[in-house]
């Protein structure tokens, strides 16, 4: 017997599926019953509604004592049903362990399907870059992040982070139906040019055109050749990381920011309040200038630090810097009519 178990035990050592373990069971089972029935004939033991019950306990290493063998013989198949016990729980071990290591091996290889949906798809990678817009995404604790990257980049670069990733070639609609992004909230294209970003545009679109896609561009001209693809998407400028992940999180604000860069339209301008005008409230100067210039205040700056988003009950000593949005520059003149004609805000 010691020597069949060993061999059995070599046999089923490396299990190739789960049918081995279920192989092996059932064969102890099948073994040791009528190997029982001949050791205690008149035993309740062997009776089939105990003795299952007893092969479970007894294979498991549990042994609740409530059937057990009286005999010397009986004893020996008991621990023929032991040792088989042993090993079919080594088997199911092994096997798991398997699983496990081959699942952890298909995803650092980027070999996997995800099954995230509502999720952001990141197309590219480029070390330092892509950890920092993860890390943004990923501090606002918004939606998942799935990481799609080239074949070139040879295992999950951001493990630790919890994000899936999927490596192929993103310009292959198989690649980019593996990184989910047909049920994809958010897509960003940051590939490694510009004819590339247009490429993998293009198979995005088709994949899931409803996406908000926002593609990363050195060459900002190239948004014009992007928009035959689809007018809705989001072009930002490659050397500008914090742009792009402003755009991901609150989509149509790159677009915001191109209109505040354009001469000709509504700019950013500072001004200092003229001295004579004394300590004004933040809310005097909203309600003053953006009712007789259609003003809005950004920030302040005093003798000791910068206020951006000031509260409007916040007091600006007097020749205080102010920043606003504007059609234009005002003058001195201007502003000092404005407060001084304008009934200070109600205080709650």
């Amino acid at each position: 017997m010691p020597i069949f178990l060993s061999r059995l035990f070599a046999h089923f050592a490396k299990p190739r599926s789960w049918a081995t373990p279920v192989a092996l069971i059932g064969f102890v089972f099948a073994t040791s019953w009528p190997l029982m029935t001949l050791a205690e004939p008149d035993s309740d033991l062997v009776a089939p509604h105990n003795y299952w019950w007893y092969f479970v306990v007894t294979a498991a290493t549990v042994g609740y004592g409530d059937y057990f063998p009286k005999t010397g013989t009986g004893h020996v198949v008991g621990l023929y049903v032991i040792f088989g016990g042993i090993a079919t729980l080594t088997t199911v071990f092994t096997r798991l362990a398997t699983v496990m290591d081959k699942a952890k091996g298909r995803r650092m290889q980027g070999a996997i399907s995800t099954t995230a949906r509502d999720h952001v798809v990141l197309i590219g990678y480029t070390a330092g870059r892509t950890e920092r817009i993860v890390a943004e995404l990923l501090a606002e604790s918004g939606p998942p992040v799935v990481l799609c990257g080239w074949d070139e980049v040879p295992a999950h670069p951001m493990p630790e982070e919890g994000i899936d990733f999927v490596r192929g070639d993103p310009s292959d609609e198989a690649t980019l139906r593996r990184a989910g992004l047909a049920t994809a909230r958010t897509v960003l294209v940051d590939a490694r040019d510009d004819n590339e970003a247009l490429a993998v545009t293009v198979t995005v679109n088709h994949v899931n055109p409803g996406a908000h896609v926002v593609v990363a561009l050195r060459d900002l001209s190239r948004a014009a050749l992007v928009h035959y693809v689809d007018a809705a998407i989001r072009c930002v400028q490659w050397h500008s990381p914090w742009m792009v992940t402003e755009e991901l999180t609150s989509p149509g604000i790159a677009e915001v920011y191109t209109e505040l860069m354009t001469p000709g339209g509504v700019n950013t301008y500072s001004m200092r309040l003229p001295a004579d005008l004394g300590p004004v409230q933040v809310g005097r100067c909203q309600t003053a200038l953006g009712r007789h210039h259609g003003v809005t205040v950004l920030a302040a700056r005093t003798e000791h630090e910068l206020l951006v988003n000031p509260t409007w009950d916040t007091e600006l000593p007097a020749g205080a810097e102010i920043y606003y949005l504007a059609a234009g520059r005002l003058t001195p003149d201007q502003i000092t009519t404005a407060v001084r004609h304008t009934v200070p805000p109600l205080r709650d």
